[in-house]
């Protein structure tokens, strides 16, 4: 059944905005699965696979970057340099996510991602610490701004029945780049293949490579006719979605009983617009996501920047072959979405959402508990590590889901900068140092504090998913939350 014309219904005087009907929402939920849709996640969840390369990377060669050899840095200026990425993280989710709803999703698939290739090429060309830190900021700042767009665009055009198992495997591929760059470690920090100061350098200059070759993929990949129609422009959102379902042929359903979308059109929405549905009409939404984003940031941040300084602290482990033992978190980390992701549409979210931040943070309670008793070695903490990820990783991953759904269109990828921004600065920006610190320390014990306070913000994100979590599974993102724009 093919959408009626959209159909101007008001319009009382010249001066009055447009108001149109459109069933375009129900159109693109009802598409069956198809090459179009694959497209989709290999194009824009690329982000996550170099985001995961980048983070494994930087934890993986900070052993060799203390070396005299290289460029000699303490634990607490590596510390300081993964700060300095997650707060350019930070300030680019905010200032694109504003431009992207703006603007649109299209435009700053490529617009962050140039930032992210000028970046990550520059790190590689680092020379102390002040050009390290201002290029690892200049790639945050890229990989931010791509959370924001990525996660706008995939949820407005993968249809519902889908969005949550498609939204955890591909925010969990973040794991196939980690499983990447802690493979390679075992080639790049070889000083039997490549120099000290030369293996490190070469790590981050495939990550601009790959880059150069998503930006041409993404040429391919349309604008969210969501956004379109929220901003007036419904013949452009009726022609891709035409050409969607003629590409598809017979489409099963029909869109008998369907709703039509009310839509006044709007040339631009101000800030007051945009940030009054979070702190009023979506206050409890705002509280769940804040204590979603903020937990998983810190657990992760927290673990990941630090463990090859663990490993040859506390174990004694080379520094060239710390990467290695990165390995099994990336395995574990990609395989726990892929497996739990279909109960997030099925089981539903709230139970799957606080179920894996609960048995997440329990296990990190225990492992950090025999850690601080001595009672580890480098294979079995790394072992235990890897079962509390199995977990984790879908807990992170839903935290990204609830953000992007809950809130409406037009504020949506600002409303994922801001809480990405907000959890990150909160937990991400002030864990790796928190951890350097610890470690500096020597202590057992004072490192075991700081996983039990990583285990506590996990355990008190649960409970808020359990009182104010919303019931998403299978409904379409209009029924989540309206947007502002419907009449």
């Amino acid at each position: 059944m093919s959408e009626r014309p959209s159909l101007l219904i008001e319009r009382k005087s010249s001066g009055d905005p447009e108001i149109f009907e459109t069933l375009i929402p129900a159109r693109l939920d009802r598409l069956p699965w198809s090459r179009f849709h694959w497209l989709l996640v290999v194009g824009l969840g690329i982000t996550w696979v170099l985001d995961g390369l980048e983070v494994t990377l930087m934890g993986a060669i900070s052993a060799v970057l203390e070396r005299p050899d290289t460029l000699h840095f303490t634990a607490r200026e590596i510390g300081s340099i993964s700060s300095a990425y997650l707060i350019g993280a930070v300030l680019g989710s905010i200032v694109f996510g504003h431009l992207t709803d703006r603007f649109g999703r299209r435009t700053f698939f490529f617009v962050s991602l140039a930032t992210y290739l000028v970046g990550v090429a520059l790190t590689a060309a680092s020379w102390n610490l002040a050009s390290f830190a201002v290029f690892r900021f200049l790639t945050g700042a890229g990989i931010g701004g791509e959370y924001s767009a990525v996660n706008s665009a995939i949820d407005e055009l993968i249809p519902a029945r889908f969005r949550g198992r498609i939204d955890l495997m591909i925010n969990g591929s973040f794991w196939l780049g980690a499983l990447a760059g802690s493979a390679s470690t075992g080639i790049i920090l070889n000083p039997h293949i490549f120099a000290v100061d030369v293996g490190w350098r070469l790590g981050f200059a495939i990550g601009a490579v790959i880059g150069l070759l998503i930006l041409y993929l993404r040429r391919f990949i349309p604008e969210s006719p969501r956004w379109l129609i929220t901003h007036g422009r419904r013949e452009e959102a009726e022609e891709l979605v035409r050409d969607f379902e003629a590409e598809l042929g017979s489409i099963d359903g029909d869109l008998e009983g369907a709703e039509p979308l009310r839509i006044r059109v709007r040339g631009e929405f101000g800030l007051n617009t945009i940030l009054r549905p979070l702190v009023r009409e979506y206050r409890k939404r705002t509280i769940l996501s804040l204590s979603l984003m903020t937990a998983q940031a810190f657990l992760y941040n927290a673990i990941f920047f630090t463990y090859a300084l663990v490993l040859s602290r506390y174990y004694g482990v080379a520094a060239d072959v710390t990467g290695l033992y990165l390995m099994p978190f990336a395995l574990s980390n990609f395989i726990g979405p892929m497996v739990l992701g279909h109960f997030f549409d099925t089981v539903g979210r709230r139970p799957m959402i606080s179920g894996t931040f609960a048995i997440s943070a329990l296990t990190l309670i225990v492992t950090g508990y025999l850690f601080e008793r001595g009672a580890l070695t480098a294979a079995s903490q790394t072992l235990l590590w890897s079962v509390m990820f199995f977990f984790a990783s879908s807990a992170a991953s839903s935290a990204y889901l609830t953000v992007s759904e809950i809130f409406p269109l037009e504020v949506r990828a600002l409303a994922i900068a801001i809480f990405f921004s907000v959890g990150t600065a909160v937990g991400g920006v002030v864990a790796p140092w928190f951890f350097g610190v610890l470690i500096d320390t020597g202590s057992r014990n004072a490192l075991y504090l700081g996983y039990l306070i990583a285990a506590a913000l996990m355990l008190g994100a649960a409970a808020v998913e359990l009182r104010f979590g919303v019931a998403a599974e299978r409904a379409s993102l209009e029924e989540v939350a309206r947007p502002i724009s419907s009449a």
